[in-house]
């Protein structure tokens, strides 16, 4: 497929930079925005963005339509809806959503899809606003392998480590494998952040010292020098991530699995009530001055 012309439906924290990495990689992007007057989409339309009033008008010139939005209800009115993606996109047109969203759901996306002649993935980030920006996410996709190598230069226009799982669903269930292991990492360096700073360790230092070594982890890269600055605003939502770990937890029922790491990190971040904050800010439930 030869540089495909885009629609891009989510422009937050994380598709303001997959799209603008688009745009430099040579992609004509079209978009859709709920909240068009918002600054970061304004600077898209000045960097070469094509925005328009309606979801439909944005989808018309598209071969590839590309979502990540906030929840799986979003996911499905998008594209399930009357009047969604899936009646006004051409049949042979493409469709990724990159939402982290519901295993099932996206199977039924790609079975209403085919139906209609529509190639459908299901494609998950990680990275964080970090990799969005950089262009380095990783890339976790389900669906059909024809389809995938059909649009893989898409994905290498926003990412660095781009895998197949299998069938539709399957980007899914790895990217909530993924937010599994994010959830005891997060615990684990908010607990080690609470240890050293109450124990009057240098943080910075510590930092330098322990990066490198078997306890450095990329969450750790990320939001150790945030937390250094007192700076808690998202990379990723604490509100997103609380929806993911509910979806896996979900999955884990349906499997007959107990996963207590996870349920008791998911409830940490829960009773915070700092949905707008970013993941980092899971200190705060350790401290002692907020107790």
């Amino acid at each position: 497929m030869n540089k495909p012309a885009i629609a891009f439906i989510g422009l937050g924290v994380m598709g303001t930079g997959m799209a603008r990495n688009l745009m430099k990689n040579g992609y004509t992007v079209h978009a859709w925005a709920r909240h068009p007057q918002k600054p970061n989409v304004q600077a898209l339309k000045n960097e070469g963005i094509i925005l328009h009033e309606t979801l439909q008008e944005a989808l018309k010139p598209a071969d590839v339509v590309i979502t990540i939005v906030g929840y799986p209800q979003d996911v499905e009115s998008l594209y399930l809806q009357p009047d969604g993606i899936l009646d006004h996109l051409e049949s042979g047109k493409y469709a990724i959503d990159m939402t982290t969203s519901d295993p099932e759901l996206a199977k039924t996306i790609h079975e209403k899809g085919r139906e209609r002649g529509i190639h459908v993935l299901d494609a998950p980030v990680t990275g964080g606003d970090a990799g969005a920006k950089n262009g380095t996410l990783s890339i976790l996709v389900g669906g059909n392998p024809e389809d995938f190598e059909t649009v893989l230069s898409v994905f290498e226009a926003m990412g660095t480590n781009i895998r197949r799982f299998g069938e539709a669903g399957s980007g899914q269930k790895a990217k909530l494998a993924n937010q599994i292991l994010i959830s005891g990492t997060m615990a684990a360096l908010a607990e080690a952040w609470t240890y050293a700073k109450e124990s009057g360790l240098d943080l910075e230092l510590l930092y330098d010292a322990l990066k490198t070594g078997a306890a450095g982890s990329k969450s750790m890269d990320l939001y150790w020098p945030r937390l250094l600055k007192n700076d808690k605003e998202p990379g990723f939502y604490v509100k997103h991530f609380i929806k993911d770990m509910n979806l896996a937890l979900n999955q884990a029922e349906k499997l007959d699995l107990d996963l207590p790491v996870l349920e008791k990190t998911r409830d940490e971040y829960v009773s915070l009530h700092e949905d707008d904050l970013g993941t980092q800010a899971l200190v705060d439930y350790y401290d002692p001055k907020k107790k």
